[in-house]
């Protein structure tokens, strides 16, 4: 089974310094129809002005993946850490009994985001963080895999049974990913345009699979990110 979540059917919030879509629900938007999928809880797609950010707030409980497209991302946090991240790179927060962070965007530019809740597969664990620099070219035409599962061999590990991927895919070309029995997919594309099964994918539009394999072919220079997980966490 596959459904289609086109960018206009997100859920939007515009404030004078963060433009928002919401995959699921999160803040003022709510839509008992799209509260998770298995252990995703929240995936955003932000545009912060430079200059701008999010102020010191707490988190609990909750596997956070930040996933720069565009300008860059200062991170701050309760357990000292301080990080600048740009284009590709991935950082990782695991709130665990309580953090509090800031995410700041204090280029010149606006910083476009993905911004990734997932439930943990328990309760209580130590917080901790985490970021990488991935080579873009690792993503070329080909999935690149950012975050795994503790048992998992990525280089960021979460506390939950889940993969995240990115892909740069040229036009014309195309890839196949296998979802196995018992799993499932969520996958934003990010930039450009691509047909997946039969259905064209624009810009900041969502797809979620249950059980069903993909086959994507770029129509234009193509950004993608697949996050796939255990069916019906």
């Amino acid at each position: 089974m596959i459904m289609i979540y086109k960018a206009d059917q997100h859920g939007r919030s515009e404030l004078n310094w963060l433009s928002s879509w919401f995959h699921f629900s999160f803040a003022e938007y709510y839509n008992p129809k799209r509260i998770q999928f298995g252990a995703l809880r929240v995936i955003n797609d932000d545009l912060i002005k430079a200059g701008t950010g999010f102020g010191m707030h707490p988190h609990k409980d909750m596997e956070i993946i930040s996933y720069v497209i565009d300008g860059e991302l200062t991170h701050v946090d309760s357990m000292g850490h301080q990080r600048v991240l740009s284009r590709g790179q991935v950082q990782y927060m695991s709130a665990g009994r309580g953090v509090t962070h800031s995410e700041y965007n204090h280029g010149t530019k606006t910083t476009r985001l993905l911004q990734i809740w997932i439930l943990p597969d328990n309760k209580g664990y130590d917080p901790r963080y985490g970021d990488y620099a991935f080579a873009w070219a690792d993503r070329e035409n080909q999935w690149l895999h950012l975050v795994s599962g503790e048992m998992g061999n990525a280089p960021v590990k979460i506390h939950q049974d889940a993969n995240l991927y990115a892909l740069s895919l040229a036009p014309g070309k195309s890839i196949h990913s296998d979802i196995r029995q018992q799993r499932q997919a969520y996958l934003v594309l990010i930039e450009g345009s691509a047909m997946i099964n039969g259905h064209l994918l624009t810009t900041r539009d969502g797809l979620e699979t249950l059980e069903e394999s993909l086959n994507i072919e770029a129509q234009e220079q193509s950004h993608l990110l697949l996050i796939e997980l255990a069916k019906n966490v």
